[in-house]
């Protein structure tokens, strides 16, 4: 179950309805997917082949066609990051700059787990959502983030996409941001 920590307060926000509460009130999306519809041979298996990652996509189909069809997503993947990805420590640099999209950035994670940091309104700042398995969010378009993994090191996400192309990240500049 998703975890949030505000950064400025060190406050702690748990339970499925408080965590959403507290997303909903930064236009960030969430919801849960029960995690125990995957095989369990799927559940902590982080060396996928086409055919897992096809059947983890099966698996979740209702889903992610319901939640495509509610916010115009049209194309959808499996990603997996740990340490048998080639060039990890590239790819998590990639992705640990904070950056916006010209879309929304989702990720449903079916397996080990991630973190997203995300810039909120004024009065919060940024915030870090920890994820596990089941966890879905949105981060709206043009709403500054990034995602990173967890001292795990290991994640097996959905991403939904609205643009063909797929995940495409523009750099943005935040002197206020400390990692």
């Amino acid at each position: 179950m998703a975890k949030i920590k505000v950064r400025n307060t060190g406050e702690l926000i748990q339970g499925e309805e408080n965590v959403r509460s507290f997303l909903d009130k930064q236009g960030v999306l969430y919801e849960h997917w029960d995690p125990k519809k995957l095989p369990e041979r799927l559940q902590e298996n982080f060396n996928l082949s086409a055919e897992d990652k096809e059947e983890i996509l099966a698996t979740y189909d209702s889903e992610i066609k319901d939640l495509a069809q509610r916010r115009g997503y049209r194309t959808w993947d499996i990603v997996v990051l740990s340490e048998q990805t080639p060039n990890i420590e590239e790819l998590l640099k990639k992705f640990e700059q904070v950056h916006t999209h010209t879309e929304d950035e989702v990720r449903a994670i079916t397996a080990g787990e991630g973190i997203f940091i995300i810039k909120g309104d004024d009065s919060v700042g940024y915030f870090d959502v920890i994820l596990s398995p089941g966890d879905v969010i949105s981060v709206p378009e043009g709403n500054p983030h990034f995602f990173t993994l967890t001292d795990l090191r290991k994640v097996v996400a959905v991403r939904l996409f609205i643009e063909t192309e797929g995940w495409i990240a523009h750099p943005y500049e935040d002197p206020a941001f400390v990692k």
